[in-house]
């Protein structure tokens, strides 16, 4: 499809996805949003565990219209010997292919990698699991929160002394997804110089492994085990939540109503220009704080500080002054201050797309941004199995037979 009369970035790349739930069709969505055919294959009958996640409208999660928006729905059995050969024949001419079952299954069902590159040597392949393909845990089921959990992420969420948090999204399969994306990409590049494919072996415990900074480091050449630390980033001061002032004027304890705002001062300027906004001069002054190492060995003075000028303010108040003093500021949002925010709108990040029955859903917008050839999304998530006509056309299947794999439900 084009787009201001250019053609999509990834226009002409067939891609197939085999996988379910999150992580191999958030890799996939990335990819159709930039115009590649997306073919996305569901059990017949059921489809996607997915429909049925979290909040649902009309007997279809919400979700949906997100995860699977610009695919085409092949409902088609992966257990049926002629639903494998109807793979076999699309991966023939697809360019990339998408799974994230545990290891071993689709060898099970003659469709690994060593088969399908054999058919075609140009084939790429991402393969998303919990442990990776090899290793010692390779065939262990993983979800999500487990790779979270061995990669380090879920030890250090929440606060010091108590249960560890999850992040209130799949992050670890979302960051699978994106190396899983970042990786065919690459393999696309290199196939223009060698003309073969290859695969692509993402774990979901090394994805957020991967996003732990400084631990390991830390851990080897000063012995130091990061610990939990609630809404501060230790060792970068200052850097945290402070509670405002309530509309009734109280600033203090916890419950319904309160107003947190989140401060990053820790740049040497900035923090000069912090201190001066909340008439804390001396601090800014004092030779102890010039440079971020000095300022985190006395973390706790400094946020207590920031914190007794916050409790005194109403949040608005708050973001006024240091958003003057151009200093960094914010607070959480809500999916209410998201959809409001003129900056969000501005940015085209809530799109709003056409549903059956003529009813319209607001949605994420699509990432990333580029000037000429954007990406773009073409309504919601399919009907299960709304393109299995089309698809076994494509593959020159004629109806006759289509009608006789409908009959032993393997589409």
């Amino acid at each position: 499809m084009a787009v201001n009369g250019n053609a999509q970035a990834l226009a002409g790349l067939k891609v197939v996805e085999l996988g379910q739930l999150i992580a191999g069709p958030f890799a996939s969505k990335l990819l159709g949003e930039f115009g590649a055919d997306v073919i996305k294959i569901e059990p017949p009958g059921t489809g996607d565990p997915l429909r049925k996640w979290r909040v649902l409208k009309d007997d279809t999660s919400l979700w949906w219209h997100v995860q699977t928006r610009n695919k085409r729905s092949l409902a088609l059995d992966l257990r049926a010997e002629e639903g494998q050969e109807i793979v076999r024949r699309l991966v023939d001419e697809a360019d990339i292919v998408i799974e994230n079952f545990r290891p071993g299954t689709l060898e099970k069902w003659g469709l690994g990698w060593e088969a399908l590159s054999e058919r075609n040597p140009g084939l790429i392949m991402v393969r998303i699991s919990g442990y990776g393909q090899t290793g010692p845990y390779r065939d262990r089921p993983g979800f999500g929160v487990i790779g979270e959990a061995m990669g380090g992420l879920r030890y250090l969420s929440g606060h010091a002394g108590q249960p560890s948090v999850r992040v209130g999204i799949s992050i670890g399969d979302s960051l699978s997804a994106l190396y899983g994306v970042i990786g065919a990409l690459l393999a696309l590049q290199e196939r223009h110089r060698s003309g073969r494919g290859q695969y692509i072996d993402v774990a979901l415990y090394e994805s957020v492994f991967a996003m732990m900074e400084s631990l390991i480091p830390e851990y080897d050449g000063a012995e130091v085990i990061r610990e939990p630390s609630g809404s501060a980033l230790p060792g970068i001061t200052p850097s945290n939540a402070y509670l405002c002032a309530s509309a009734e004027g109280e600033g203090e304890g916890e419950g319904e109503g309160e107003e947190y705002v989140l401060i990053a001062g820790n740049g040497d300027s900035i923090f000069k220009r912090l201190m001066a906004a909340i008439g804390r001069q001396d601090l800014a002054d004092d030779p102890r704080f010039v440079h971020n190492d000095g300022r985190s060995r006395h973390a706790e003075l400094i946020d207590g500080a920031i914190a007794d000028w916050t409790r005194q303010h109403r949040r608005d108040y708050v973001l006024d002054v240091l958003e003057s003093a151009h200093v960094p500021v914010g607070y959480p949002y809500t999916a209410k201050d998201i959809v409001a925010d003129p900056h969000y709108l501005a940015r085209e990040m809530i799109e709003t797309i056409q549903l059956g029955g003529g009813e319209t859903l607001k949605v994420p917008g699509v990432l990333p941004k580029l000037s000429r050839t954007p990406g773009r999304i073409d309504g919601g998530g399919p009907a299960l199995g709304q393109h299995t006509q089309d698809v076994l056309d494509e593959l020159g299947i004629d109806r006759e037979t289509q009608a006789k794999m409908r009959e032993k439900g393997v589409i």
